[in-house]
Protein backbone atom coordinates (compact mmCIF):
# COMPACT_ATOMS: atom_id res chain seq x y z
CA UNK A 1 0.00 0.00 0.00
CA UNK A 2 1.46 3.26 -1.05
CA UNK A 3 1.94 6.12 1.39
CA UNK A 4 -0.40 8.98 0.96
CA UNK A 5 1.29 12.16 -0.23
CA UNK A 6 1.98 14.70 2.50
CA UNK A 7 0.23 18.02 2.54
CA UNK A 8 2.67 20.41 0.96
CA UNK A 9 1.48 23.25 3.23
CA UNK A 10 2.62 21.31 6.30
CA UNK A 11 6.09 20.52 4.94
CA UNK A 12 8.96 22.79 5.94
CA UNK A 13 11.40 24.11 3.40
CA UNK A 14 14.19 22.04 4.89
CA UNK A 15 12.18 18.88 4.24
CA UNK A 16 11.46 19.69 0.65
CA UNK A 17 14.39 20.95 -1.48
CA UNK A 18 12.07 22.26 -4.15
CA UNK A 19 10.57 24.77 -1.74
CA UNK A 20 14.00 26.40 -0.80
CA UNK A 21 14.57 29.98 -1.97
CA UNK A 22 17.84 30.50 -3.81
CA UNK A 23 19.39 34.02 -3.79
CA UNK A 24 21.80 35.30 -6.35
CA UNK A 25 25.40 35.58 -5.17
CA UNK A 26 26.90 39.15 -5.30
CA UNK A 27 29.17 39.91 -8.16
CA UNK A 28 32.93 40.30 -7.55
CA UNK A 29 32.64 44.05 -8.33
CA UNK A 30 30.07 44.54 -5.58
CA UNK A 31 32.22 42.64 -3.09
CA UNK A 32 35.23 44.78 -3.98
CA UNK A 33 33.20 48.01 -3.62
CA UNK A 34 31.91 46.97 -0.20
CA UNK A 35 35.42 46.07 0.95
CA UNK A 36 36.68 49.46 -0.25
CA UNK A 37 33.90 51.21 1.67
CA UNK A 38 34.75 49.37 4.86
CA UNK A 39 38.44 50.13 4.42
CA UNK A 40 37.78 53.84 3.83
CA UNK A 41 35.46 54.04 6.83
CA UNK A 42 38.06 52.38 9.05
CA UNK A 43 40.79 54.74 7.89
CA UNK A 44 38.63 57.81 8.43
CA UNK A 45 37.75 56.58 11.91
CA UNK A 46 41.42 56.02 12.72
CA UNK A 47 42.34 59.51 11.44
CA UNK A 48 39.54 61.04 13.53
CA UNK A 49 40.84 59.30 16.66
CA UNK A 50 44.39 60.53 15.97
CA UNK A 51 43.15 64.10 15.43
CA UNK A 52 41.17 64.03 18.68
CA UNK A 53 44.23 62.81 20.57
CA UNK A 54 46.54 65.37 18.96
CA UNK A 55 44.14 68.33 19.21
CA UNK A 56 45.06 69.38 22.80
CA UNK A 57 48.77 69.43 22.00
CA UNK A 58 48.30 71.34 18.74
CA UNK A 59 45.93 73.86 20.36
CA UNK A 60 48.28 74.44 23.30
CA UNK A 61 51.20 75.23 20.97
CA UNK A 62 48.98 77.41 18.80
CA UNK A 63 47.63 79.28 21.82
CA UNK A 64 51.05 79.83 23.39
CA UNK A 65 53.02 80.81 20.31
CA UNK A 66 50.37 82.45 18.10
CA UNK A 67 47.19 83.51 19.86
CA UNK A 68 48.56 84.52 23.28
CA UNK A 69 45.28 84.95 25.19
CA UNK A 70 44.74 88.46 26.55
CA UNK A 71 43.59 87.01 29.87
CA UNK A 72 47.24 86.29 30.69
CA UNK A 73 48.19 89.95 30.42
CA UNK A 74 48.75 91.90 33.57
CA UNK A 75 46.15 94.36 34.76
CA UNK A 76 48.80 96.72 36.08
CA UNK A 77 51.09 98.82 33.91
CA UNK A 78 54.72 97.76 33.84
CA UNK A 79 57.20 100.56 34.54
CA UNK A 80 60.08 100.40 32.09
CA UNK A 81 62.79 101.06 32.89
CA UNK A 82 62.40 100.16 36.54
CA UNK A 83 63.38 102.68 39.22
CA UNK A 84 65.40 101.74 42.31
CA UNK A 85 64.35 102.83 45.76
CA UNK A 86 66.49 105.85 46.62
CA UNK A 87 68.47 106.48 49.79
CA UNK A 88 65.88 109.04 50.82
CA UNK A 89 65.45 109.73 54.52
CA UNK A 90 61.91 109.12 55.73
CA UNK A 91 60.02 109.65 58.96
CA UNK A 92 58.22 106.60 60.28
CA UNK A 93 54.75 107.32 61.69
CA UNK A 94 53.57 103.72 62.14
CA UNK A 95 55.25 100.45 61.23
CA UNK A 96 54.43 96.72 61.17
CA UNK A 97 57.62 95.81 63.08
CA UNK A 98 58.19 96.21 66.80
CA UNK A 99 61.52 98.02 66.83
CA UNK A 100 61.81 101.30 68.75
CA UNK A 101 64.96 102.28 66.90
CA UNK A 102 63.19 102.21 63.56
CA UNK A 103 61.66 105.65 63.84
CA UNK A 104 63.76 106.98 60.99
CA UNK A 105 65.42 105.15 58.13
CA UNK A 106 66.12 105.30 54.42
CA UNK A 107 63.42 104.42 51.91
CA UNK A 108 65.61 101.80 50.25
CA UNK A 109 65.86 100.02 53.62
CA UNK A 110 62.35 98.70 53.03
CA UNK A 111 63.49 96.42 50.22
CA UNK A 112 63.50 92.70 50.89
CA UNK A 113 59.71 92.54 50.68
CA UNK A 114 57.22 93.22 47.93
CA UNK A 115 55.93 96.73 48.62
CA UNK A 116 52.46 98.00 47.72
CA UNK A 117 53.17 101.72 47.79
CA UNK A 118 50.61 104.53 47.72
CA UNK A 119 51.22 108.27 47.94
CA UNK A 120 48.98 111.07 49.16
CA UNK A 121 48.80 114.21 51.24
CA UNK A 122 48.39 113.97 55.01
CA UNK A 123 44.76 115.05 54.70
CA UNK A 124 43.58 111.82 53.09
CA UNK A 125 40.25 112.48 51.32
CA UNK A 126 37.45 109.98 50.70
CA UNK A 127 39.05 108.57 47.53
CA UNK A 128 42.35 108.16 49.35
CA UNK A 129 40.69 106.35 52.25
CA UNK A 130 38.79 104.09 49.85
CA UNK A 131 42.03 103.17 48.08
CA UNK A 132 43.75 102.37 51.39
CA UNK A 133 40.78 100.22 52.40
CA UNK A 134 40.89 98.17 49.19
CA UNK A 135 44.67 97.79 49.47
CA UNK A 136 44.21 96.26 52.89
CA UNK A 137 41.53 93.88 51.54
CA UNK A 138 43.76 92.86 48.64
CA UNK A 139 46.62 92.21 51.05
CA UNK A 140 44.41 90.07 53.30
CA UNK A 141 43.10 88.11 50.29
CA UNK A 142 46.65 86.93 49.52
CA UNK A 143 46.32 84.47 52.39
CA UNK A 144 49.55 82.91 53.59
CA UNK A 145 51.50 84.80 50.92
CA UNK A 146 50.62 88.17 52.46
CA UNK A 147 53.69 87.95 54.73
CA UNK A 148 55.81 88.50 51.62
CA UNK A 149 54.10 91.83 50.91
CA UNK A 150 54.23 95.06 52.92
CA UNK A 151 51.84 97.96 52.42
CA UNK A 152 53.43 101.41 52.48
CA UNK A 153 51.54 104.68 52.72
CA UNK A 154 53.93 107.51 51.82
CA UNK A 155 52.79 111.00 52.88
CA UNK A 156 54.18 113.89 50.87
CA UNK A 157 53.56 116.85 53.17
CA UNK A 158 53.89 117.85 56.82
CA UNK A 159 50.17 117.79 57.67
CA UNK A 160 49.08 115.71 60.63
CA UNK A 161 47.54 112.33 59.93
CA UNK A 162 44.29 111.33 61.60
CA UNK A 163 45.16 108.72 64.28
CA UNK A 164 41.96 106.86 63.48
CA UNK A 165 43.11 106.50 59.89
CA UNK A 166 46.55 105.21 60.87
CA UNK A 167 44.86 102.58 63.04
CA UNK A 168 42.52 101.75 60.19
CA UNK A 169 45.32 100.87 57.76
CA UNK A 170 46.42 98.09 60.11
CA UNK A 171 49.85 96.50 59.80
CA UNK A 172 51.11 98.99 57.25
CA UNK A 173 54.08 101.30 56.98
CA UNK A 174 52.96 104.91 57.30
CA UNK A 175 55.92 107.11 56.44
CA UNK A 176 56.59 110.72 55.51
CA UNK A 177 59.11 112.10 53.03
CA UNK A 178 59.72 115.45 51.32
CA UNK A 179 57.64 115.95 48.20
CA UNK A 180 60.61 117.33 46.27
CA UNK A 181 62.58 114.12 46.83
CA UNK A 182 59.61 112.01 45.77
CA UNK A 183 59.18 114.06 42.60
CA UNK A 184 62.85 113.69 41.82
CA UNK A 185 62.53 109.92 42.19
CA UNK A 186 59.29 109.38 40.26
CA UNK A 187 59.08 112.31 37.85
CA UNK A 188 60.51 110.61 34.76
CA UNK A 189 58.56 109.37 31.74
CA UNK A 190 57.73 105.72 31.22
CA UNK A 191 57.32 104.04 27.85
CA UNK A 192 53.58 104.67 27.75
CA UNK A 193 53.00 108.09 29.26
CA UNK A 194 54.18 111.66 29.19
CA UNK A 195 56.30 113.27 31.84
CA UNK A 196 54.48 113.87 35.09
CA UNK A 197 54.91 117.28 36.71
CA UNK A 198 55.25 118.46 40.34
CA UNK A 199 54.04 115.13 41.69
CA UNK A 200 50.42 116.08 40.99
CA UNK A 201 49.64 112.72 39.39
CA UNK A 202 51.53 110.43 41.75
CA UNK A 203 48.49 109.98 43.96
CA UNK A 204 46.63 108.55 40.98
CA UNK A 205 48.62 105.32 41.21
CA UNK A 206 49.44 102.52 43.60
CA UNK A 207 52.99 101.36 42.93
CA UNK A 208 54.53 97.91 43.28
CA UNK A 209 58.18 97.47 44.32
CA UNK A 210 59.85 94.07 44.05
CA UNK A 211 62.04 92.62 46.86
CA UNK A 212 65.18 93.88 45.11
CA UNK A 213 63.94 97.44 45.56
CA UNK A 214 62.90 98.04 41.95
CA UNK A 215 59.72 100.00 41.22
CA UNK A 216 58.30 97.87 38.42
CA UNK A 217 54.49 98.18 38.17
CA UNK A 218 51.67 100.58 38.94
CA UNK A 219 47.90 100.38 39.25
CA UNK A 220 45.22 103.03 39.26
CA UNK A 221 44.54 104.22 42.80
CA UNK A 222 40.84 104.37 41.96
CA UNK A 223 40.32 100.79 43.08
CA UNK A 224 36.78 99.45 42.80
CA UNK A 225 35.15 96.19 43.77
CA UNK A 226 35.62 94.85 40.21
CA UNK A 227 39.27 95.92 39.81
CA UNK A 228 40.54 94.79 43.23
CA UNK A 229 40.52 91.06 42.21
CA UNK A 230 42.53 91.93 39.09
CA UNK A 231 45.22 93.60 41.19
CA UNK A 232 45.25 90.60 43.51
CA UNK A 233 45.71 88.22 40.55
CA UNK A 234 48.70 90.24 39.34
CA UNK A 235 50.27 90.03 42.80
CA UNK A 236 49.63 86.29 43.04
CA UNK A 237 51.28 85.67 39.65
CA UNK A 238 54.34 87.69 40.64
CA UNK A 239 54.60 85.95 44.00
CA UNK A 240 54.42 82.52 42.32
CA UNK A 241 57.05 83.53 39.78
CA UNK A 242 59.40 84.71 42.56
CA UNK A 243 59.07 81.67 44.82
CA UNK A 244 62.47 80.32 43.79
CA UNK A 245 64.39 83.34 45.10
CA UNK A 246 62.06 85.35 47.34
CA UNK A 247 62.08 84.22 50.97
CA UNK A 248 58.58 83.53 52.31
CA UNK A 249 57.12 84.43 55.67
CA UNK A 250 59.29 87.40 56.67
CA UNK A 251 57.33 89.22 59.35
CA UNK A 252 60.23 91.50 60.28
CA UNK A 253 62.74 93.14 57.99
CA UNK A 254 66.21 91.55 58.19
CA UNK A 255 68.48 93.67 60.36
CA UNK A 256 71.45 93.37 58.02
CA UNK A 257 69.53 94.93 55.12
CA UNK A 258 68.43 98.02 57.01
CA UNK A 259 70.45 101.18 56.65
CA UNK A 260 69.05 102.94 59.67
CA UNK A 261 69.34 106.62 60.29
CA UNK A 262 70.04 107.17 64.03
CA UNK A 263 66.83 108.08 65.83
CA UNK A 264 68.58 111.04 67.50
CA UNK A 265 69.46 112.61 64.17
CA UNK A 266 67.56 115.79 63.42
CA UNK A 267 65.31 114.88 60.52
CA UNK A 268 65.25 118.48 59.36
CA UNK A 269 68.91 118.15 58.42
CA UNK A 270 67.93 115.34 56.11
CA UNK A 271 65.22 117.42 54.48
CA UNK A 272 62.29 115.89 56.33
CA UNK A 273 59.93 118.32 57.99
CA UNK A 274 58.51 117.30 61.35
Amino acid sequence: MQDEPKNIENVSASDHPLLMTVYDLPSPQEVAAQDAKRTLKGRLLMIAVLLICAAPVVLSYLTYYVIRPTSLRSFGELIQPTRSLPEMSIEVITKPVADKNMNALHLNSLKGQWLLLSLSEGACNDDCQKSLYFQRQIHTALGREKDRVDRVWLIMDDKAVDPELTRGVGDSWVIRAPKDDIVKWLDSPTQNDKKESNGSQFGDYVYLVDPMGELMMRFSSKIEIDTAPKIRRDLERLLRAAESWDLPGRNDLPKDTLKLVPAREDLSNAGVKK
